[in-house]
């Protein structure tokens, strides 16, 4: 997956302009905290942070993201979509979502790529084993806070905040028209999570990001 080798090309070019992390800081204008959370894996650039780190290495924010074959920075004649990222907010920020926009970015230490439908989506990652096997913990749901919950349907992932505690799970539409939250595993308790009016819908998981492996590198310096 694209995104789990972002900070190595980042790093390979670092290493072959024998440049530092604290160099990466400086151009930048970020803390050596933050670059070097960028080269270990832990976190990812913003797409402005992105842009100014491909120009800084004289590669293309593509590349940086998705590999390939290696281009230099583009020509200013040629067009060149920017790449976009979305926030990976926590579970206590989903708790108090209203919008996007309320949310204090600073606060936020990882962000992914964001597909091109989305425009205000956010990634949470997913705790716990109740929507097990489809959903595992440490999994990123994309979610939607633009769709509309009178269009959701029976059988629809929700993200729903009640007070300050924000959970998601399948959608189920009784054909009364009654409405509650089901847990995915069956083994989960309590399974079933009723809709009231202490209860505001947050978005739909419209996608998940799982990664397979993931482990901090570990390297050393090379010595001629």
């Amino acid at each position: 997956m694209f995104v789990m080798s972002l900070h190595e090309r980042i790093k390979q070019k670092l290493d072959e302009k024998n440049l530092k992390a604290a160099d990466l800081a400086r151009a930048t204008k970020r803390s050596a905290v933050s670059a070097k959370k960028w080269l270990d894996g832990v976190s990812v650039p913003t797409a402005e942070n992105l842009k100014t780190i491909a120009k800084f290495l004289g590669v293309t924010d593509d590349w940086l993201l998705y590999g390939g074959k290696e281009q230099q920075t583009i020509d200013n004649n040629v067009s060149n979509k920017p790449a976009r990222l979305a926030p990976v907010l926590s579970w206590v920020q989903a708790g108090t979502f209203t919008n996007v926009q309320a949310v204090d970015m600073s606060q936020v230490d990882e962000w992914l790529p964001l597909p091109d439908e989305c425009i205000n989506c956010f990634y949470l990652k997913v705790q716990g084993i109740s929507n097990q096997p489809d959903f595992l913990e440490g999994d990123y749901i994309l979610v939607d806070p633009d769709v509309y919950y009178s269009d959701m349907q029976s059988g629809d992932m929700i993200v729903v905040r009640k007070f300050e505690d924000a959970t998601f799970k399948k959608l189920v539409i009784e054909t009364d028209g009654s409405r509650y939250m089901q847990a995915l595993n069956p083994n989960f308790q309590p399974n079933i999570i009723p809709l009231d009016e202490h209860c505001h819908f947050v978005g739909q998981v419209v996608d998940c990001m799982r990664y397979t492996y993931r482990a901090k590198r570990r390297s050393r310096p090379h010595h001629s």
